[in-house]
C-alpha cells in the first residue's frame, strides 16, 4: 500500500494538470498557509487539508488553475511597460487583466470555470466589497473586476459582493459600457486589450494619462526597459471623492513584484485597536512607475504623530511565541540560509584581508623582499631590499539594514530577508562591524486612530500623511547577535505586515544612525515597492508619498555623511538610489546583499 496520504496525491494531480494547462512541464507545486502565490513555475497554494474536502479541493484547483492561465497568457513585461501611475487606476488596470486570462479559462473548460468561481467565492468573502455599506466603501478595483467577468463570461457576480457591486453599477456602467463591449471582443489579445482597458480607466476618470505609441510588435518578448513616463498631476488633490477615488485594492488583479500573490483588499479596520491583526491576504497596492516632475512647491505633512510608534520587536509579542516564530523561520529556509552563510564567509575573508594587507617597500630593515632579489644578483654591489607590513586604518563602521515590512513582502521575501539579515548581522560582527535591523509598517489598514482623528475633526483638506507608522528595532547596533536573534521571528507573524510609508521611515533610519559615533555609516534599504498607503493616497495629489521619498534620498544622497544602498525585489528602485540594485527572485537577495557591502568597503579601501 502507498504511503501517500490523499493530500499527496492530490498535490501530484494538481502539478500535472497546471502543466498541461500552463504548458510548463516545470512546474511544481508546494503547499501554503498563506494566499495562493508563485515564483517562476513554482505554485504555492493554500494546504486544502490531509483528507482533501471537496470544497476545499475545488478552492485549490481554482488556485493553480488561475497561476497555470496567468502563466501561460500573460506577458508581465507588456503589462508593467503600460501600467498607470495612479494607485487606483493600477489597481483596476491589474484587476482587469487577471479577469482577461481567467475568463479564457472559464469558457473554454466547464471543470475549470467552477474550480476559479470556488477560488474567487473564497477571496471575495474577506474582500471590503463584501461588507461595504456605502458607495464609498466599495473597492472600485473588484466592483470593476466583478462586473467585467460578468460580460466576458457571462457568470453572475458572487453573492456576497452583489449589494456591493449594486451600489456602483450605474456609475460604472454609464462610463464603461462601451468599453465593457470592446473588451469582450480582444480577451485572445493581450496588447489590445490593455490599450482597451487604459482607455477605460480615462473614461472612468481614474486616469488622466495621455496615450502612448505602442512599441512594435515583436517588442513584447524584451525586457521593457523603456517605461513610459508618466506626469504626477496634484490640482485635483482638494476635490470630493468620487466613486472612482474609492480605497484601491488589487484583490482580482495581481502584483507585478517577487510574485503574483493575491492583493486581497484592504478594510476598514477597528481602527485604533491596539494588535489588530488585519484580514488574510489583504497588501497595499505596489506600483511599478517613473516619477519625473516633483512639485516646487511640494511640502510634506503629516496630520498627526500622536498615534505613531517606535517599538522593540520584543515588546510586540511574548518571549514564547518570539521562540515559535524562530524556529518557522529557520525551518523554512534551512537550504538558504547554506547559500548565504557560504556567501558570507567569503565576504567576511574579504573584509579581513582589507584589515592588514599593505606593504611599504625599499625600507632599509624589516622582512626580505624576495621581489627584487634578482636586482642583487645582477648587480652585487647592490644592497638588500625589505618591506615592512603596516596595519591599514579599517575604518570604525556601523551598518543599518532597514527591511520593508509592508503587506507584499509576505511569504517568501520577508522570509528571505529575515534570514538574511540575521547572517549578515552574525557575519559583520565577526568582521568588527556593527549592526542595526531596522523594520517599517503601520499600525492599521487604511487609516488607523490617525484617520479616526481626522474625521472626528471634520476631515480638513490635505491632510498630508494619514497613518499611525509602526517602526520596528529588531537589533539594536550595540545589540549582541546572539540576544537579537529571535527577534527576526517576529517578521513570520501573522498581521504584521501592512503598509508602508518609505520616506518618514528612511529617516527615521537616518537620524538614529547620525547618532552613532562611528567614523562610517551605511544604511541598506530593502523593498519591494513604492510607498503605499491607501488612507494617505485617497486624500492627497497623486505621488504624494513617492515625491517625499525622492526628496529624502535626494537629500541623504547630497547632503549626508551617510552612506545609502537600496535592493529592490521585483522592484526598479534604480530610479530612485544612486547606488541600487533591482532582483526580480527574492532567492537572490542574500548573494546581493553580501555583494552591495562587500562592494562599498572595497571602495572605501581603493579611496
Amino acid at each position: 500500500m502507498s504511503d501517500e496520504s490523499p493530500a499527496d496525491r492530490f498535490k501530484t494531480a494538481l502539478a500535472v494538470a497546471s502543466r498541461a494547462i500552463a504548458q510548463d512541464n516545470e512546474i511544481e507545486v508546494n503547499w501554503t498557509a498563506d494566499t495562493a502565490s508563485s515564483s517562476g513555475s513554482l505554485f504555492r497554494i493554500p494546504m486544502p487539508g490531509r483528507q482533501v474536502p471537496r470544497d476545499a479541493a475545488m478552492k485549490a484547483r481554482g488556485e493553480a488553475d488561475r497561476l497555470s492561465l496567468r502563466l501561460r497568457y500573460h506577458n508581465a513585461k507588456s503589462h508593467m511597460r503600460e501600467a498607470p501611475s495612479e494607485p487606483i487606476a493600477r489597481a483596476c488596470y491589474d484587476a482587469v487583466e487577471a479577469v482577461r486570462y481567467e475568463a479564457i479559462g472559464s469558457n473554454a473548460y466547464e471543470g475549470m470555470r467552477a474550480n476559479l468561481d470556488s477560488a474567487l467565492e473564497a477571496r471575495i468573502a474577506t474582500d471590503p466589497i463584501a461588507r461595504a455599506e456605502a458607495p464609498d466603501e466599495v473597492p472600485i478595483a473588484s466592483a470593476l473586476s466583478l462586473l467585467l467577468r460578468e460580460r466576458l463570461t457571462g457568470q453572475d457576480i458572487p453573492e456576497v459582493a452583489r449589494p456591493g457591486v449594486d451600489m456602483v453599477r450605474t456609475w460604472i456602467e454609464s462610463r464603461a459600457a462601451s468599453d465593457f463591449e470592446a473588451l469582450a471582443n480582444s480577451v485572445e489579445d493581450q496588447r489590445a486589450f490593455q490599450s482597451l482597458s487604459l482607455d477605460m480607466l480615462q473614461h472612468l476618470e481614474l486616469t488622466r494619462m495621455e496615450p502612448t505609441d505602442m512599441p512594435p510588435e515583436d517588442n513584447d518578448d524584451l525586457d521593457g526597459d523603456e517605461e513610459t513616463e508618466e506626469q504626477q498631476d496634484g490640482e485635483d488633490a482638494g476635490q470630493e471623492p468620487q466613486p472612482s477615488e474609492m480605497a484601491a485594492e488589487p484583490q482580482m488583479g495581481e502584483n507585478e513584484g517577487e510574485s503574483d500573490a493575491e492583493g486581497d483588499a484592504s478594510d476598514d479596520m477597528e481602527e485604533g485597536q491596539e494588535g489588530d491583526e488585519g484580514e488574510e491576504g489583504m497588501m497595499p497596492v505596489r506600483p511599478n512607475r517613473q516619477w519625473t516632475d516633483i512639485p516646487a512647491d511640494f511640502d510634506y505633512e503629516v496630520f498627526t504623530e500622536a498615534f505613531d510608534e517606535v517599538v522593540s520587536a520584543a515588546d510586540l509579542c511574548d518571549e514564547d511565541e518570539l521562540t515559535r516564530l524562530r524556529a518557522y523561520l529557520d525551518a523554512q529556509l534551512k537550504g538558504l540560509q547554506g547559500v548565504v552563510t557560504r556567501l558570507a564567509n567569503r565576504m567576511q575573508r574579504r573584509l579581513m584581508a582589507q584589515q592588514n594587507r599593505s606593504w611599504d617597500f625599499d625600507q632599509e630593515e624589516g622582512m626580505l623582499d624576495a621581489a627584487r632579489l634578482a636586482r642583487v644578483v645582477v648587480s652585487p654591489g647592490s644592497s638588500l631590499s625589505y618591506k615592512v607590513e603596516r596595519d591599514v586604518e579599517f575604518k570604525d563602521t556601523v551598518v543599518t539594514l532597514l527591511l520593508d515590512n509592508s503587506g507584499s513582502m509576505r511569504g517568501r521575501p520577508i522570509s528571505i530577508a529575515a534570514i538574511s539579515a540575521d547572517v549578515m548581522a552574525r557575519t559583520l560582527e565577526r568582521c568588527g562591524v556593527k549592526v542595526e535591523i531596522l523594520g517599517f509598517t503601520t499600525r492599521a489598514w487604511k487609516g488607523g486612530q490617525s484617520r479616526e482623528h481626522w474625521l472626528a475633526n471634520g476631515k480638513p483638506a490635505h491632510p498630508g500623511r494619514l497613518n499611525d507608522l509602526r517602526h520596528i528595532v529588531y537589533k539594536k547596533a550595540d545589540e549582541p547577535w546572539r540576544r537579537a536573534r529571535k527577534n527576526l521571528g517576529l517578521m513570520m507573524r501573522e498581521g504584521l505586515l501592512k503598509e508602508n510609508i518609505d520616506g518618514e521611515a528612511l529617516l527615521w533610519a537616518h537620524e538614529r544612525l547620525l547618532a552613532r559615533p562611528e567614523d562610517r555609516r551605511i544604511l541598506m534599504v530593502i523593498s519591494d515597492g513604492a510607498p503605499v498607503d491607501d488612507s494617505t493616497l485617497s486624500v492627497n495629489s497623486a505621488g504624494y508619498l513617492e515625491a517625499h521619498l525622492r526628496r529624502v534620498i535626494e537629500w541623504i544622497e547630497g547632503k549626508s555623511p551617510v552612506q545609502l544602498v537600496a535592493i529592490g525585489i521585483g522592484h526598479d528602485v534604480t530610479r530612485y538610489y544612486r547606488r541600487a540594485v533591482t532582483i526580480m527572485d527574492a532567492e537572490q537577495l542574500g548573494g546581493t546583499m553580501i555583494e552591495q557591502l562587500a562592494g562599498l568597503f572595497e571602495e572605501e579601501k581603493k579611496a
